[in-house]
């Protein structure tokens, strides 16, 4: 019998874990007539009782394994290690907060049958609060725009992908990952199913404000060299816009010679201007050096405190 993985990251959900592990047995009831199904859960550092509570889920279930990071490394990196630990002949990547609603990842299953190793699951709706709908969207367009390729909208980390893409994600090692972004760039036979996102069950978001900022930079400098262009065109344009400042200046100097030249008032503004453009444009190369020597120290993606379980 072929096996299907799920994994779960799980970042203080406890009040979501029953629920959400019950849900999964009902939904996917009918597939162990014909599959072996496992279930993988990380902790990522959890400050609640998640742990005590994915603990007992394993202790009275063999299809349970629970990873215990030594500490928060973040839900790619999380998922990251559910892929590498997974057996399964096709991995189910899920949320834990009920927005990815279990049922749909048998219609995941069902396109994989047909022959496709990637089965992304896309948002026909979500029930979030109108700014994030609002900066979510204009994300994803402006992503697709400038992504060196192409970068389903409307998707997130919810969908299947079959083993051998799962050995080709394995040999990825970078660290400020973008998964979704890393699926599309591996490429092989993929396909789109449509679902309407749920609200979250319980708790509160593992996604910040600040963390959903670094996340969307890691997609744009990881996938894009927009930014460095932007860089080159910008400085033609202030080039540009210095040039016609010295004409104009020459031209009232030979043809008005007794005039003066006035706008100190400009020259400083326009000192200020050019300075902090030029603070931005290294804040851009910055992020993108960072990141190399982020990948020449070579560290670990993460550490592991524990591994249960009964196989």
């Amino acid at each position: 019998m072929k096996k299907i993985s799920y994994i779960f990251p799980i970042y203080n959900e406890q009040d979501n874990i029953d629920l959400l592990y019950k849900t999964m047995q009902e939904t996917t009831a009918p597939l162990k007539k014909k599959y072996i199904v496992e279930y993988i859960f990380i902790n990522d550092g959890s400050r609640d009782s998640s742990l005590q509570k994915l603990w007992q889920l394993q202790e009275h279930n063999e299809d349970v394994t629970v990873i215990n990071f030594s500490r928060n490394y973040g839900h790619q990196i999380a998922v990251t290690a559910g892929i590498d630990h997974a057996t399964g002949d096709a991995l189910i990547i899920m949320d834990s907060d009920m927005q990815d609603p279990p049922k749909v990842s048998l219609a995941l299953i069902k396109k994989w049958e047909e022959g496709y190793d990637v089965v992304y699951a896309q948002r026909r709706s979500r029930k979030d609060g109108t700014f994030k709908k609002l900066t979510a969207d204009n994300y994803y367009r402006t992503l697709q725009r400038h992504a060196d390729i192409d970068i389903p909208r409307n998707t997130g980390d919810f969908r299947l992908i079959d083993r051998k893409v799962a050995d080709e994600m394995k040999r990825y090692k970078e660290h400020n990952r973008f998964l979704r972004g890393m699926v599309s760039y591996i490429g092989f036979k993929q396909i789109g199913v449509q679902f309407d996102r749920d609200e979250r069950h319980a708790g509160v978001t593992g996604y910040p404000l600040k963390k959903m900022m670094k996340f969307a930079a890691d997609g744009i400098f990881s996938f894009s060299s927009a930014p460095l262009k932007a860089i080159s065109r910008l400085g033609y344009f202030i080039a540009l816009l210095s040039v016609l400042g010295i004409m104009y200046a020459l031209a009232m100097r030979l043809l008005l010679p007794d005039s003066t030249v006035e706008g100190w008032a400009f020259i400083v503004i326009s000192i200020f201007f050019v300075g902090g453009i030029q603070l931005i444009m290294l804040g851009v190369l910055g992020s993108y050096i960072g990141r190399i020597y982020t990948e020449v120290q070579d560290r670990p993606l993460y550490s592991i405190e524990s591994v249960r379980s009964k196989k």
